[in-house]
């Protein structure tokens, strides 16, 4: 019996030990069976989603900035195609011992990479190198490192270097605009980037473009008012005079008289754009718009101007600058030489403070101020550059008489040479104020009326006599060419006055005289080689590079041409050649 019993326990424990056994397996296969219906249906898409991100990848593609040309079509600024190398810090976590390899490719330090790889970890991008040349990108791609890419980009580059540096500006790592016309037309000439879909391979490379998420819009081209050809020529004509006259600085602006557009603008010290490491603050900033300078003579045109639209003066007018000086309340003005009674051309053609300061004197403090603001000083041109000064014009209410002589010599006002360019502009285009323009125009535009005409027939050839033999600016002469011009010399402000050693000079004006056709002003600011007059170290630099300008555009001399002198004939002697008058 008790045998029995026995076996019929173990029968019971066999039973209830295959049923839980079975069980167990059931409940297993049920739950596999709801885990696969949950992955197939409910599951699904999170999963198909998950999946993709590990080899499914959203690229942006670089959109290309627009190209800079001069007004004839050559390339200011262009942008090439570069590659960037980044990493996925995560992904290059897992192959540490690939890291010196990498270093080594892109020229990094490799314990600097590791501090940045494991310092990043939480990032899926991070750039490592910029703008290198494709074959070298592909080259470290070729290396199969793990989270190891590339992407396309563009680097500005700029084919004239630091003879436009100052008047392009530059581009950030971003081709971005920063300075000058980049940032001033930014808008214009930026892209926007595009994107698409793509599927990877483990080493990052395209399997397949899935889908165009954003299609890139290039950016626009930009075509400049600038002539490449007068660029250089007046870049190169400035550095000379720098180097020559052991100058601190300096700048020329070429304007058109009848378009307003701007041929060419220049500095000293100059800066090469392409090289980053150039790139300085000191460096960089256009000094032709945003400096200010007192112009000293160079301003009296202007004061000649108020007084000729005044109607007490015009060109037969005399001025008595006798005995040589005058007194202002506590302030004596004097010229080098006692002139006498001479006329009005005389007056500038010396460059007489003792005559100006009796014209500036009998005109209303209103009708000077009128003239001056009607010609663009004390405000911004319409040009637009990025960062231009107005320079600096008290208001009339604020002068006294004193005040009004030093302003007509050219000081207790500052200006900048993009608006001292203008004014004289405006005189050669017989009183019209055309806006200032960096772009090319199709003709030329309204402009306002800033002077009668008769003022500026009147004072044209008065300035022709500063040019003449007997003129502060005889150095400004052109052969065949007729010329209206101003010196300007000026001591530079200082702590509590001014300088008697440090000097701006200064020459503005227009050429050919009959028919103006460019104006120009040169500054060169602290030279120190011996002689610091605007006539004798600005009027030179203004003749060549004005000279040269006409020459390029063609445009027809205005001054007669002379017989050369009697050559003596005989055998073996040349034949007499007929030349420009000198």
């Amino acid at each position: 019996m008790r045998r029995g019993a026995a076996r019929t326990d173990e029968v019971r424990a066999f039973r209830w030990r295959a049923a839980l056994l079975l069980a167990l397996l059931g409940t297993g296969a049920l739950a596999l069976i709801w885990r696969a219906v949950n992955l197939q249906l409910r599951d699904h898409t999170f999963l198909a989603r998950e999946g993709d991100a590990r080899f499914s990848r959203v690229l942006e593609i670089a959109a290309h900035r627009g190209t800079i040309t001069d007004r004839y079509g050559e390339p200011l600024a262009v942008s090439a195609p570069v590659d960037s190398i980044w990493i996925n810090p995560s992904e290059l976590a897992v192959a540490t011992d690939q890291i010196p390899r990498l270093a080594k490719a892109v020229g990094l330090d490799r314990q600097d990479l590791a501090r940045r790889v494991t310092s990043n970890l939480d990032r899926e991008f991070l750039y490592i190198a910029r703008h290198r040349q494709p074959a070298e990108a592909a080259q470290i791609k070729a290396l199969g490192i793990p989270g190891v890419y590339t992407s396309r980009e563009y680097r500005r580059y700029y084919p004239a270097g630091e003879v436009t540096g100052h008047l392009l500006g530059f581009t950030n790592v971003d081709d971005a605009g920063q300075e000058g016309l980049e940032l001033a037309f930014d808008h214009w000439l930026a892209g926007e980037n595009g994107a698409k879909r793509v599927i990877q391979d483990r080493y990052g490379r395209i399997v397949q473009n899935v889908e165009s998420i954003r299609t890139p819009r290039p950016g626009r081209d930009l075509v400049l008012s600038i002539d490449l050809r007068i660029q250089y020529l007046a870049y190169r004509e400035l550095k000379a005079a720098i180097r020559d006259q052991r100058a601190r600085a300096g700048s020329v602006v070429v304007l058109d008289v009848a378009t307003g557009e701007v041929l060419a603008m220049v500095n000293q010290p100059a800066y090469n754009p392409n090289d980053r490491d150039q790139i300085q603050a000191a460096v960089y900033r256009n000094r032709a718009v945003t400096d200010i300078f007192e112009p000293g003579s160079s301003i009296k045109p202007f004061f000649v101007a108020a007084g000729l639209a005044s109607g007490k003066y015009d060109n037969h007018s005399l001025i008595d600058t006798s005995p040589g000086f005058v007194k202002v309340g506590v302030k004596i003005f004097e010229d080098e030489h006692n002139l006498g009674v001479v006329d009005i051309a005389t007056v500038l053609a010396k460059s007489s403070n003792v005559g100006m300061a009796h014209i500036a004197l009998t005109l209303p403090p209103q009708a000077i101020y009128a003239t001056l603001t009607q010609l663009g000083f004390g405000q911004v041109t319409t040009s637009g550059y990025p960062g231009e000064s107005a320079g600096l014009l008290p208001n009339y209410k604020q002068w006294r008489p004193i005040g009004i002589v030093t302003m007509s010599h050219g000081y207790g006002l500052s200006v900048t040479p993009l608006q001292l360019a203008h004014a004289y502009a405006t005189i050669g285009g017989q009183g019209l104020a055309r806006p200032i323009s960096f772009l090319q125009v199709p003709g030329a535009p309204p402009g306002e009326r800033a002077l009668d005409e008769t003022v500026c027939r009147q004072l044209l050839p008065m300035l022709e006599s500063v040019v003449a033999a007997e003129g502060t600016g005889k150095l400004a002469a052109i052969p065949g060419y007729r010329v209206s011009g101003k010196t300007g010399t000026a001591w530079k402000a200082t702590a509590g006055g001014y300088s008697t050693d440090r000097f701006m000079a200064v020459f503005g004006g227009v050429a050919p005289a009959t028919a103006p056709r460019l104006a120009a002003v040169v500054v060169i600011d602290e030279p120190s080689a011996g002689q610091h007059q605007g006539g004798a170290v600005a009027a030179p630099v203004f003749s060549r590079v004005v000279g040269g300008a006409l020459r390029l555009l063609a445009v027809a001399p205005d001054q007669p041409v002379r017989e050369p002198a009697e050559l003596p004939s005989g055998p073996g002697m040349p034949a007499p050649l007929r030349t420009a008058a000198p």
